[in-house]
């Protein structure tokens, strides 16, 4: 593979850190704009089937992980009292917080998928849109999951996939570059802005690579569901 700033962003879990927190804080204000155009307007569509499936009790702590703007966990808000959104990127915090609405909002502060400030066991339900792909290390971050979530609790996670078939991944990821080249472009004058999500999807493991992490740190059981033919996943896995 050749050496651009985007393998070297990814060479590394350190390196994959520090370019994840400056491209989320440059894209923050365009983050909802951005969601809604890749996904072709189906991605609040995909949110509420992983809400769905978690089919949440009232009685239910929940917590939504690179919250972003804070749709997730305005859904679960809709359902359950006790809800918090965490991100690492202040600005999406913000821009969550000034959708502020509705009798129980979600509670939202910045922090680290990778060193949760949340005791073990405090919480039933774990939900992440497109942040397991993010985070440095991917084993690291189910880890912490795993020990925030009580015994029988749920982690569900929406994120785009990696193709097992050569020739559709190759297509899919030149499908991803093409489109995210074009809007970075457009939006910030950089193309390479939003070809970071191909560039990630090259080490990711992919739907069922991550059941058997899930699987491997201690789930009991652990489903990939396809979304959009498989190009997409909702993982859903229990304590």
């Amino acid at each position: 593979m050749s050496d651009t700033p985007l393998t070297r962003a990814f060479a590394t879990p350190e390196s994959k850190r520090r370019y994840v927190r400056s491209l989320f804080a440059t894209i923050a204000d365009r983050y909802d704009f951005i969601t809604v155009a890749m996904s072709g307007g189906l991605d609040r569509r995909w949110k509420r089937r992983m809400v769905r499936l978690a089919d949440p009790q009232p009685a239910d702590r929940a917590l939504d992980l690179a919250t972003g703007t804070g749709d997730i966990a305005y859904l679960l808000g809709a359902r359950l009292t006790r809800v918090i959104g965490l991100d690492v990127t202040f600005r999406m915090i913000e821009l969550a917080k000034a959708k502020r609405g509705g009798r129980h909002s979600p509670r939202f502060m910045v922090g680290d998928m990778m060193t949760l400030p949340f005791a073990a066991g405090s919480f039933d339900i774990v939900t992440t849109g497109y942040g397991l792909r993010n985070v440095p290390e991917l084993t690291v971050g189910i880890a912490e999951i795993h020990r925030v979530l009580d015994d029988g609790g749920q982690l569900l996670s929406l994120d785009f996939n990696r193709p097992t078939n050569a020739l559709v991944r190759a297509v899919y990821l030149f499908y991803l570059a093409v489109v995210g080249g074009a809007l970075g472009w457009v939006l910030h004058r950089d193309p390479d802005t939003y070809r970071y999500i191909p560039a990630s999807l090259r080490n990711y493991p992919g739907a069922a690579g991550v059941v058997q992490l899930l699987k491997g740190a201690g789930f009991q059981t652990a489903v990939a569901y396809p979304v959009l033919g498989g190009f997409l996943t909702i993982h859903h896995a229990r304590k």
